[in-house]
Order: C-alpha cells, then structure tokens, then sequence
C-alpha cells in the first residue's frame, strides 16, 4: 500500500465461478479476481503472478486506486499472454472487471491507463473517447489534500448521474460547466 504495508499474498484458481464470487465479495482482492473474471471470459489464460511491490498512489481516498489496480491486472494479462490490446481494450477490460465489485466505480476512472501522459476523456453515456494531448501553456500544478473524511463512490456516482445529460438546476449547470468548458479551456 501507500503506507509501506503489504497486502496477499492472494491466490485463487483460475476457475469462472470463483473468480466471479471472489470479484463479488468486496474486499481489495475482488478488483483483481474481476478483472480475470473478464480476461479470462474471452481469452486462453491460465493465471498470472503480480507481486505489486511499491505502491504510492493512496487508497481509498477517491483518486482511482481500485481503477489503477485493474489497469494493472489487465495490462498484466495483455502482456503476459499477448493479447494484442490497446490501452483502450485494458481500460475496458479494468471497466469490466472492477463493475463486478459491490464498489461501481465510474467509467473515466481507468484513464489512470495512459499514465503520466495527458489526456482528455469525453464520456456521453456508454461512450468514451480519449485523445492525447500536447500540452503547451504552464505546466499544471496539483495540490491533493487528504481531508480525512469519508466518501461514497455510489453517491458521487448517483449524484453525478442527476445532472446528466440535461441538467435541471444551477448546481447541474456549473458542474456540467467545470467538467466540460472551463476542464476543456485548462488544457
């Protein structure tokens, strides 16, 4: 973890219904036996070893740890077996994996994919596009406070989810204004 703390070792057979009941029971574990779950759906696999053994992005705190997670096991697949996918096909297959947990993270979550590189995601409803950007303007500073508080994934979902695609009230218009031009303006 973040906090020097090593979670597993976690084994499972490589087998459907156990990866799906693994996926389904909500702990860190079940990110992983998704997104296999998924891969292992539509490919030959017969398992892999991940020893994640440095981790510094903080969990739990609503900044996609469990997304990146998944990226990782499916980029880890794809490499292992050759599965000839494209960040995109890793992003789906992490997407996949990860909405068999109770958790329900959101689609744009896994464009922890492209790594250091810019990007810019437009989601209208199951449709995501990415495209790289060069950036040319100052460089973008970031400043992640921890608030120590609690979130819900589903409630920002759900919340989120109220003001799209047509929204109702002020609080829906500024933020369709600050997720769509004034983001897009930024880069």
């Amino acid at each position: 973890t973040d906090k020097g703390e090593r979670r597993g070792p976690f084994s499972i057979d490589m087998r459907k219904k156990d990866l799906l009941a693994a996926a389904q029971q909500g702990d860190f574990f079940s990110y992983i036996a998704g997104v296999a779950y998924r891969i292992m759906t539509n490919h030959q696999v017969t398992g892999l070893e991940i020893d994640n053994f440095h981790t510094d992005l903080p969990l739990e705190k609503g900044l996609s740890s469990s997304a990146a997670v998944c990226v990782l096991v499916a980029r880890a697949f794809n490499v292992i077996y050759d599965l000839k996918l494209t960040i995109r096909g890793e992003m789906e297959y992490a997407y996949q994996g990860e909405i068999l947990t109770p958790s329900k993270c959101g689609r744009m979550d896994q464009g922890c994919a492209y790594g250091m590189r810019p990007i810019l995601m437009t989601y209208d409803c199951e449709n995501l596009d990415v495209e790289e950007l060069q950036l040319s303007g100052p460089p973008l500073h970031y400043v992640l406070v921890d608030l120590q508080g609690s979130k819900s994934t589903t409630e920002i979902l759900r919340g989120l989810q109220d003001g799209f695609p047509t929204p109702t009230t002020a609080v829906h218009r500024g933020v369709h204004a600050l997720l769509g031009a004034i983001n897009l303006d930024i880069t």
